[in-house]
């Protein structure tokens, strides 16, 4: 019995060391998925904004500018036009992408619009384990179409 109680009595607090390793684990790998969270919604953001800032640089174009192929009508889109469109649909969207830049807003054929943007992202808790922050960029191309 008194072995024993010796045993015992010589593991007494060794719990301690683990209890604060995995202490600290889960508190980093908690800020890590804060983080890949934080920089999925913002990509996320930042490709809605595209997505809408293309179409709306997709439908740029006037009536005068639609001319009958063979396979129906089709819009003629024009880069100043689609840059124009572009600008003034990220003016009126309601947005919070930090330093939101338009980094291109063309069309390469005549018949879609192409934009490209960039934003920047900071991290909602900064240690040491993320970055402070980068740029990141989305491009979405959206295509004129009478049915």
């Amino acid at each position: 019995m008194r072995g024993r109680l010796r045993d015992v009595r010589g593991e007494e607090g060794s719990i301690l060391p683990l209890t604060i390793f995995y202490g600290f684990l889960s508190l980093v790998l908690i800020l890590l998925v804060v983080a890949a969270t934080s920089l999925y919604f913002e990509r996320k953001r930042l490709f809605t904004l595209a997505d809408g800032a293309a179409l709306a640089g997709a439908e740029a174009f006037a009536l005068d500018d639609v001319s009958l192929a063979s396979g129906g009508p089709r819009p003629q889109l024009r880069s100043t036009e689609v840059a124009a469109a572009v600008r003034g649909y990220l003016a009126a969207a309601p947005n919070d992408v930090g330093s939101l830049a338009v980094e291109r807003a063309v069309t390469t054929d005549g018949r879609s619009a192409t934009v490209e943007l960039s934003g920047y992202w900071r991290p909602p808790v900064l240690t040491v384990f993320v970055p402070e922050g980068f740029r990141i960029e989305v491009t979405a191309v959206a295509r004129s179409v009478f049915f």
